[in-house]
This record gives C-alpha cells, sequence and structure tokens, in this order.
C-alpha cells in the first residue's frame, strides 16, 4: 500500500475522477429525476458493483487481455454501446406524461423489481464498458510500490477504496437530481430531458463504438 501522502493523492485523485460526467453520471441522475434519489442512490450502488467486477478483472489479469487483445476489446466495446444505444433509444421513444408529477411519490410506489432493473442496468453499463476496465489497469498501479509484496492484493485493496470513494459522489449527484426534479419547471419538461438524456446516451454508445483501443 501508498505511504499516507499518496493514499491521500489517490483519495483526491479518485474523488475528482468520479465527478466527471460521463455514462455512469448520465444513469444516475436520469433515474434520480424521473423516479427519486432513491432510484438515483440505487444506480450508483449498480455502477459501483460494476467497477468491483472490472477491479477483480483487473487484478487477475483480464484487463491486461482486453487492453492487449483487439478481439477481445471489440467484442466487449460493442455490446456496450448497444447497450447504452438501447438505453438511449427507450428515453427518447419514452411517452411524456400528461401532467406534471410528483416525484417522491412515485418513487415511493416504485416496485422492488424495478428497482432491481435499475441496479441491474447501472452495473451493466459500467461492466459492458471496456476502457473502464482499461482505466483501472492504468490508474491503479500508478500507486503501488514496486518493491510491494503482494501487488495483487494491494491493486485489490486500493480499487476497493476507489469504489467505495465513488459512493458518496454518486449519491450527490443522485441527491441533486432528485432535487432539481422537485421543481415545478424540471417537472414539466421532464419528456424533454427524458430526450436529451436519451441522446446524450447515444452519443455516448457511438464514442463507445467508434472509440480504439487504447493499448494500440
Amino acid at each position: 500500500m501508498p505511504d499516507a501522502q499518496h493514499l491521500l493523492l489517490f483519495v483526491a485523485a479518485g474523488l475528482l475522477l468520479n465527478l466527471t460526467p460521463g455514462p455512469d453520471v448520465l444513469y444516475i441522475v436520469t433515474n434520480s429525476l424521473r423516479s427519486g434519489a432513491r432510484a438515483g442512490v440505487i444506480a450508483g450502488l449498480g455502477i459501483t458493483a460494476g467497477c468491483f467486477v472490472h477491479v477483480f478483472a483487473a487484478a487477475l489479469g483480464v484487463s491486461a487481455l482486453l487492453a492487449a487483445s483487439a478481439t477481445a476489446f471489440t467484442v466487449l466495446k460493442w455490446a456496450g454501446a448497444a447497450y447504452l444505444l438501447w438505453i438511449g433509444v427507450r428515453l427518447l421513444m419514452a411517452r411524456a406524461p400528461a401532467a406534471p408529477q410528483d416525484l417522491a411519490a412515485l418513487a415511493q410506489a416504485r416496485p422492488d423489481a424495478s428497482l432491481r432493473a435499475v441496479f441491474l442496468g447501472g452495473f451493466w453499463t459500467n461492466v459492458l464498458n471496456p476502457k473502464v476496465a482499461i482505466f483501472f489497469l492504468a490508474f491503479v498501479p500508478q500507486f503501488i510500490a514496486p518493491d510491494a509484496g503482494n501487488k495483487a492484493l494491494a491493486f485489490v485493496l486500493l480499487g476497493a477504496l476507489f469504489n467505495i470513494n465513488s459512493i458518496p459522489v454518486n449519491s450527490g449527484w443522485a441527491l441533486a437530481a432528485a432535487w432539481m426534479a422537485r421543481r415545478n419547471a424540471v417537472q414539466r419538461g421532464m419528456h424533454v430531458l427524458d430526450r436529451v438524456a436519451g441522446a446524450m446516451f447515444i452519443a455516448f454508445g457511438l464514442k463507445l463504438a467508434l472509440s480504439d483501443n487504447p493499448s494500440t
């Protein structure tokens, strides 16, 4: 493990990276706007669970395979892009509400099955993005001492710390979006936000589909 100074630097860098908007943040905000803070927090937890998959995969060498193998990277890349495009199309085709709704009440009435779907959606949004795997492989080792006795264990511990630090950040995005959703103007424009979010998901999907393996 790094010393205290490098550990604080790792935590600070992780917090800044988690604050950066991307498909994960968009997924949290979209669910929170539509269904309240609870759904947004659940979406964030699903994304964090997906990050743990990447951490353990990187520790086992799977991320190194993705970085080295153009075929493996391309297969996962296209699966992730298709999933993001599917989310985007669903949002673009979502029906506008007949009248402004109390989203807090809607969130309380939301069945557990739907919250499970929100969690799994966040999980797969993250797991199917090969760039997340490459990120962990490139970022975390910088904070592991060259003379560390068990580098795989150090990698897992630092990756877990990074993911745990993401929870309050993701929850903050969810709470902020839920607060915005309580404003009447936002409720009246919810169908417009759906279209904007759908277009952004499609843009993220196309960007991922057109991306190259970072190792090439």
